[in-house]
């Protein structure tokens, strides 16, 4: 049997990862089992910015060889995840009359309707920005909403549909993807960072309820927000955990880098009083999760998603912050874990893996069309092109 090898590139503010997966082999959840996995500090990158592409470019290059050399393997192509503050999300609707006499709905409305809404984009919203993915929330028949995804056949006299568009800077996809090439490697396809991790660390069932996902970063956190089944928002605020180790820092007057050994558990004894420190990481928590609760009220979903918050990233493994989530979002909360079996002797729980992970499943789909290819037009050729992104978040 011939490998399908796969490698997914996730540049961090902090850290660069890579993960190269043979698809040839699955676990119990149909995930490929990744054969070279390494990570290296990101040089050149600020709040997810390239800032020296040359310096991005050497970091890649290191995490690069370091997987090669545990898989035994070149890689020539690679799939990017996208984060940093560019990241956002934009919804529209819009609507077109049903051109058939029979009033019978065909793949041109379908078509049509998904063009049509993004024309109806404000151009205002899209100012140096590029639409990297465009996921239908629903359609309705004269009024009436269609259950299910595919509106193809049905009848009616005017047909309309609910897109979410998530987007980046457009400067900022070029440098990366200038970057990762500069490598040696060639970009097959881009992934909005939230969205591949989520399909490591959020089942069907929490998608499906009504879930966040947040990522607490070094320098940015962002959130991706699902419901039946799909991505219904996403958004990346400038503050991470940097910010609790400059907080600490300024409280117990000790240098950066004490206060990032602080913050991560690495000094032990009673150098420093306990109960600042704990206040200190717990208001900074509180304003993440205030941000995180002022975007669910924008966009009706406060208190209102069963599944809770799922938490990755750096700051998840701070001291009692699923206690302030629960507590600022009034939502159940957990931190979110990824089992990513290396070999028999070594596997790595840390959700900080997600998103590179998320890139080789969203990889081995690809040849199927799961993914929307940043150098094409979004929609592909026909609506089917839309229609595909639905079958990724199933099992």
């Amino acid at each position: 049997m011939s490998r399908n090898i796969v490698t997914g590139i996730d540049i961090g503010t902090y850290h660069t990862k890579v993960i190269i997966a043979d698809g040839t082999e699955r676990n119990k959840r149909g995930f490929p089992r990744v054969i070279g996995a390494a990570m290296t500090e990101t040089k050149g990158i600020r709040h997810g910015y390239v800032v020296n592409m040359s310096e991005v470019t050497d970091s890649i290059r290191i995490a690069l060889d370091e997987a090669e050399k545990r898989a035994g393997i070149k890689v020539k192509n690679a799939f990017l995840g996208l984060g940093g503050i560019g990241l956002g999300s934009i919804v529209s609707s819009s609507s077109v009359i049903i051109s058939k006499a029979d009033m019978e709905i065909t793949t041109i409305d379908v078509s049509r309707v998904l063009e049509q809404c993004e024309k109806d984009v404000p151009a205002s919203a899209l100012v140096n920005k590029k639409i990297i993915h465009s996921i239908p929330q629903g359609y309705k028949i004269d009024g009436s909403p269609v259950l299910g995804t595919n509106p193809d056949g049905m009848k009616g006299s005017k047909l309309e549909v609910s897109m979410l568009f998530i987007t980046c800077l457009e400067q900022h996809l070029n440098d990366l993807l200038e970057s990762v090439e500069n490598a040696g490697v060639r970009v097959d396809d881009v992934m909005a960072a939230p969205i591949a991790a989520s399909l490591v660390t959020l089942t069907k069932s929490q998608k499906i309820a009504g879930v966040i996902l947040a990522n607490i970063g070094a320098e940015t956190v962002s959130i991706g927000v699902f419901e039946n089944n799909i991505p219904v928002s996403l958004e990346v605020f400038p503050i991470g955990s940097t910010d609790i180790t400059n907080d600490i820092a300024l409280g117990l007057k000790v240098p950066l880098e004490e206060a990032e050994e602080i913050k991560v558990g690495a000094l032990n004894g009673n150098s420093y009083p306990r109960k600042k420190l704990e206040e200190i990481i717990s208001a900074r928590l509180e304003d993440i999760f205030e941000l995180i609760d002022a975007h669910l009220k924008k966009i009706g979903r406060n208190g209102l998603l069963p599944a809770g918050i799922v938490i990755t990233g750096g700051g998840s493994g701070l001291n009692n912050v699923e206690t302030i989530a629960r507590t600022a979002l009034h939502l159940p909360s957990r931190i979110g874990l990824s089992n990513l079996a290396l070999d028999d002797r070594q596997s790595f729980r840390d959700a900080t893996w997600a998103v590179a992970y998320g890139l080789c499943i969203f990889g081995l789909n690809a040849d199927e069309g799961f993914g929307i290819a940043p150098t094409k037009n979004p929609f592909g050729d026909s609506w089917k092109a839309i229609l595909r992104w639905f079958k990724q978040f199933l099992p």
